[in-house]
């Protein structure tokens, strides 16, 4: 069957089925388990076409099992030698606050998860948006990087939605001037300028700060105070003040700074996890065996006796069942490719990630979701999609984003923090020229402007600043 990427551009030709399937379907893969379960909880309620067979059954293919056991029929065939062995796993307890049916929550349920940055910006505009408008703006949301920064041309959401590169453009402002501000930009410089665009009057020296940002960012970096009053035709102490301002009331990434790093979120954000959306576990024979959660204690199927009624249906509500019924297919189906899909994300992951699942955030190898996009045979927008919001259990017990498994700086930041423990035992301050050659030596040829933005990125204080708290 065609993934929604593979169709993406077909647009006006498709059948309408086809077009509610893709729509449905990269709708369903931007969500967490959690958003599922509202999700599929809200269309039993409303589509009596829809039916949960209540009991254990494996969301693969409906087999009945026993409590805590996996389907041995679909474990048994995915994997070969020490390749990961990757399945869907059924939940038992759900992801409900509630529960079902008056049952009483589980005693180690620790709360819902938190929402995720999308949602959380989301949830702000919302009310401003038409329903077109707020589509545009999930998709653009479940595409952000680490940093809240986009990762695909806006041209591509115009096209994928149909609609002028204008509308798309109006929409990527509503989202930059939520909280935090500056989300969404396609560059730190962007970010930066609309930060200070937003605080109008409180800004001093305004249009110099913009100058200072839209040309001097490498003088801003390197603290070239001289140089950059050069720039902007003032005093170095001027320039001095300028940067001082911008650093300390600005962010280049927009999502580290308010929201916090995704690996190690702030403390004041609600960005923790008490339930993974995958969990990956090692055995005594050293086979990774990941679980990606089903949020329900049940199968979902078309409802048999509904069938059965729709046969002879009153005139009056014959169309209405019969559209009923084809929802609740569409439902099925759309679920079905959304979870084939993130089994088949997570069977290339759990291979090219092995170490860093296994031995630390020091053993993260750099990959794209371009490059697992091609593999995969899918757009990256999928890619983005399916890995937006979920988060994964290692075998060390540690619950991280699934975005960390495409964080192309950890293991480098990772090394950083550890050369910087090392000062203080060797009675040594380094710069981050210096501190790029001793990377440089491990392996990560990197520029000093780079390490300064890991140092900043992992809250890091500058040389002069460490310096004097060792004294």
């Amino acid at each position: 069957m065609a993934l929604p990427s593979q169709i993406l551009y077909q647009g006006a030709q498709q059948r309408p089925q086809a077009t509610a399937h893709l729509a449905q379907t990269m709708s369903l893969l931007g969500l967490n388990a959690q958003e599922l379960n509202a999700r599929i909880e809200a269309a039993l309620a409303e589509n009596p076409a829809l039916e949960l067979l209540e009991g254990r059954h494996c969301p693969s293919c409906g087999r009945t099992l026993r409590s805590g056991a996996s389907c041995q029929a679909c474990t048994q065939t995915k994997a070969q030698g020490d390749e990961p062995l990757v399945f869907l796993a059924p939940t038992d307890s759900g992801f409900s606050a509630e529960g079902r049916s008056g049952e009483e929550l589980p005693e180690d349920y620790t709360g819902a998860q938190p929402e995720t940055l999308g949602t959380y910006v989301l949830r702000q505009i919302a009310t401003e948006l038409d329903p077109l408008e707020q589509e545009i703006a999930a998709h653009i949301l479940t595409g952000l990087d680490e940093d809240g920064l986009l990762t695909f041309p806006l041209l591509e959401v115009a096209r994928y939605h149909h609609v002028p590169l204008v509308v798309v453009e109006e929409v990527v402002q509503r989202i930059q001037q939520a909280d935090p501000l500056g989300v969404a930009s396609s560059s730190p410089t962007e970010a930066l300028l609309v930060q200070l665009k937003s605080l109008g009057n409180q800004a001093p020296n305004a249009e110099l700060c913009a100058k200072a940002i839209r040309e001097g960012m490498t003088m801003l970096g390197k603290r070239q105070y001289a140089e950059l009053g050069n720039l902007l035709g003032v005093s170095k102490a001027k320039a001095e003040q300028i940067a001082d301002f911008i650093t300390q009331n600005l962010s280049p990434y927009p999502a580290r700074a308010h929201w916090g790093n995704l690996g190690t979120p702030n403390a004041d954000t609600p960005s923790t996890y008490s339930r993974p959306d995958i969990a990956i576990r090692q055995q005594e024979d050293l086979r990774l065996v990941v679980e990606v959660m089903w949020p329900l204690r049940g199968l979902l199927r078309v409802n048999p006796l509904f069938q059965q009624a729709l046969r002879e249906a009153p005139e009056d509500k014959a169309e209405q069942w019969k559209l009923d019924l084809e929802q609740a297919n569409l439902l099925i189906k759309c679920l079905a490719q959304r979870n084939h899909t993130i089994v088949r994300l997570m069977q290339i992951l759990a291979v090219l990630q092995r170490h860093f699942i296994t031995a630390g955030d020091a053993h993260l190898k750099p990959i794209t979701r371009a490059s697992i996009a091609d593999e995969l045979g899918v757009h990256e927008s999928t890619i983005s999609r399916a890995v937006s919001g979920k988060s994964v259990q290692l075998p060390s017990g540690k619950i991280v984003p699934l975005s960390q498994f495409f964080d192309r700086s950890l293991h480098i930041r990772t090394a950083l923090k550890q050369i910087i423990r090392q000062e203080s035992q060797e009675g040594k301050t380094y710069s981050d020229t210096k501190l790029a050659r001793l990377l440089e030596q491990q392996g990560f040829a990197i520029a000093r402007r780079t390490v300064a933005k890991y140092r900043m990125m992992e809250n890091i204080e500058p040389a002069h600043m460490r310096k004097a708290q060792a004294a």
